[in-house]
């Protein structure tokens, strides 16, 4: 069985769009179920002005947003995590600090919306895109009935989402 709610911390390189993005979705989709946090292994110090507009279009509050550090984790007064997902193969490459609780890890091979990739209408696209794919997973992951699943079995089901 697993304790009332647990805590999710997504993780990306910049901290500044998919990261973020999980983190207002889960909020929004898994609030019974879930803590979500976010942070990055070299946080950009700022939200990317398309996350900003994405959350917005979407009814999700950005204010409480920020871009941080995954070291703000390994304190000893830090939330005890009990599932990582990284949501970049750069973060996924790094090696992860260790953080309290030990928690058990997961990738999400999500392309960044905020790489240059030509015109702003290709980049809303990309965006919108990466957003969608986010929800979906997100939406899947929290309709589970984790109150009947232990922290192996929902384990599994991440990395089922993850492909």
């Amino acid at each position: 069985m697993l304790k009332n709610k647990l805590n999710i911390l997504f993780l990306c390189t910049g901290n500044s769009a998919r990261s973020i993005m999980a983190e207002a979705l889960l909020k929004r989709w898994g609030n019974e179920k879930f803590i979500a946090f976010s942070a990055g292994s070299k946080p950009k110090g700022e939200i990317h002005p398309k996350t900003i507009e994405m959350l917005e279009k979407n009814n999700l509050d950005n204010h409480d947003f920020q871009s941080k550090s995954w070291d703000e984790f390994t304190d000893y007064d830090a939330p005890e995590i009990d599932f990582v997902i990284t949501v970049c193969s750069n973060a996924a490459n790094e090696t992860c600090p260790v953080f309290p609780g030990k928690p058990l890890s997961v990738h999400w091979d999500i392309d960044d919306p905020a790489r240059e990739c030509g015109s702003e209408e290709k980049q809303d696209n990309e965006f919108l895109r990466v957003f969608m794919e986010l929800e979906q997973r997100i939406q899947k992951f929290t309709n589970l009935a984790t109150e009947e699943l232990d922290m192996m079995s929902l384990h599994e089901y991440l990395k089922k989402t993850s492909d």
